[in-house]
């Protein structure tokens, strides 16, 4: 392993920031910082293209394909490209990117079809797309067959878990029920950093040793949450009702992550957020 950590010229908070977050997930990977006397750089490195999910309105005139620009920014801070995947793209369109794709992002959004895992729709599951759904259970099976790095982040996790055979609550405060608030409504049309519980993370867990904290702060704009683990997934943290709020894959030679929170709208003020950037375009950037 070479280690080179040039930071360069002081160019305000950002540059920094994005410095600390690479070097933070080089040594994630590797496990261990560099040996005291060896001069670490990041080096002129090709930034990976990370393929980011986005939103569909449903129901809605124009049709629209959008995502958060939250998502954008925490990719480049990162030091990755996003490259936006909507549902409208065609094959052969979708084809030629997941070509070029080194890391993806599944992102937050309306709710999962409750079909895909067997079960009848419930009256709060609401902005259902067949076509958003397609689109990201295929690219999550891309990404586990090639072995293409992967975070899914809110609906994203739950995404995850559906395509490999797990179910979700349709809506936790109808079943299992909940005394916490996690679709942060108390908290609505403020800023969407504003943390509002806190997740415990299994220590020696992937997601602890990115994170570097078994105890988080988290934002939670959901109603829904995994119930039946999916196929190879591994719970590894939890809100204080017990609701999973963190998997991985049990093959850590794979590269897959979901949490249930925005680390995207925390990265400005959140240490681990950005580590969970720097980890997906590190591997990325590894795996190219």
């Amino acid at each position: 392993m070479t280690w080179v950590v040039e930071v360069g010229v002081w160019a305000g908070a950002v540059c920094w920031e994005l410095a600390e977050s690479r070097l933070m997930a080089a040594i994630i990977l590797v496990g261990e910082p560099p040996a005291k006397g060896r001069r670490a750089t990041l080096g002129a490195m090709n930034p990976p293209l990370i393929g980011v999910s986005t939103s569909v309105t449903v129901a809605k005139y124009p049709e629209r394909a959008y995502v958060n620009a939250a998502y954008l920014n925490a990719v480049q801070q990162a030091g990755g490209v996003p490259v936006p995947l909507p549902p409208q793209l065609e094959l052969p369109g979708r084809a030629e990117l997941l070509k070029r794709l080194h890391g993806v992002l599944l992102t937050g959004g309306g709710d999962v079809d409750p079909a895909r895992f067997g079960e009848p729709t419930h009256p709060t599951t609401a902005d259902i797309s067949a076509a958003r759904d397609g689109l990201e259970i295929e690219l999550t099976r891309w990404a586990m067959d090639k072995h293409v790095p992967l975070l899914a982040i809110c609906r994203g996790l739950q995404v995850l878990n559906v395509a490999l055979g797990g179910s979700l609550h349709q809506d936790i405060s109808s079943g299992p029920g909940s005394p916490l608030d996690h679709s942060q409504a108390a908290l609505q049309g403020n800023a969407r950093s504003m943390t509002t519980h806190q997740v415990k993370v299994q220590g020696g867990s992937r997601l602890a040793g990115i994170l570097g904290a078994l105890e988080v702060d988290v934002n939670s704009f959901h109603h829904q949450a995994i119930n039946r683990l999916g196929r190879g997934l591994k719970d590894v943290a939890w809100a204080p009702d017990s609701i999973i709020e963190g998997v991985e894959l049990g093959d850590n030679a794979h590269f897959v992550v979901g949490v249930q929170w925005h680390p995207e709208e925390l990265v400005g003020h959140d240490r681990t957020a950005r580590n969970l950037f720097a980890a997906l375009v590190e591997r990325a950037r590894a795996s190219a």
